[in-house]
């Protein structure tokens, strides 16, 4: 499991082909490496949002409370298994198209391996920051999607034109999962389960507390 990892990420032609070897010995071999990853996200997740905090205007701090950012880290493991079983699904689905014969424990397995950047782009959480979410996510994309495109052909052994087609297929189905999944997560947490927030403020004693800076001369 590890290796391939490694091998994912600094050699792909030659992960993708043994990855394919270590399926069809065991179809399920693909489901530690989902279950211990996709944690990474969610636990990341409830530290920044819980201990770190993260901050809109100057000198304030907001944090969740500890049972809102564990609702919120379980929605997102959660969500992430799902979205993994669904890309896995449409994979399967349009694999006939394309003259690919691959199992469904297979298509999955390609998808949960296709995501390790969006898995390690998890770690952007212990900080929770627009501007890194922003760039750390784009980068997962980029870098998704290149294993997606060095990966498909390979993995269901299609030569390359297929394989082109075949991997912007499933990008763009990607990309409206993805979207659909999270959208769905936040508004479920924001609107049912009513999370509770910690703000704190950082006030200068020397200048007295907010209150006191905009009272009027003469009515202290």
């Amino acid at each position: 499991m590890y290796a391939n990892l490694y091998t994912l990420l600094t050699r792909p032609d030659r992960a993708w082909t043994a990855i394919r070897q270590d399926e069809e010995r065991n179809s399920a071999n693909y489901l530690p490496y989902l279950l211990l990853f996709s944690l990474l996200p969610a636990v990341c997740l409830f530290i920044g949002t819980h201990w770190v905090g993260w901050s809109l205007v100057e000198e304030e701090r907001i944090r969740l409370e500890a049972v809102s950012a564990l609702q919120l880290s379980v929605l997102l493991y959660l969500a992430t298994l799902i979205g993994v079983f669904i890309m896995g699904y449409f994979l399967r689905y349009m694999s006939r198209t394309f003259e690919a014969r691959p199992t469904f424990n297979q298509c999955i397995g390609f998808i949960a391996y296709a995501c390790t950047p969006f898995f390690l782009a998890g770690i952007a959480a212990l900080y929770p920051a627009r501007w890194l979410a922003i760039l750390v996510l784009l980068a997962a994309c980029a870098h998704t999607a290149y294993l997606i495109y060095v990966g498909l052909p390979r993995f269901m052994r299609i030569d390359n034109q297929r394989g082109f087609l075949y991997a912007s297929s499933m990008i763009g189905v990607g990309l409206l999962v993805v979207v659909t999944i999270l959208v769905s997560m936040i508004l479920f947490w924001s609107y049912t389960l009513e999370p509770d927030y910690q703000r704190t403020v950082d006030e200068d004693q020397s200048r007295g507390t907010q209150q006191e800076r905009m009272q009027p001369p003469g009515d202290e």
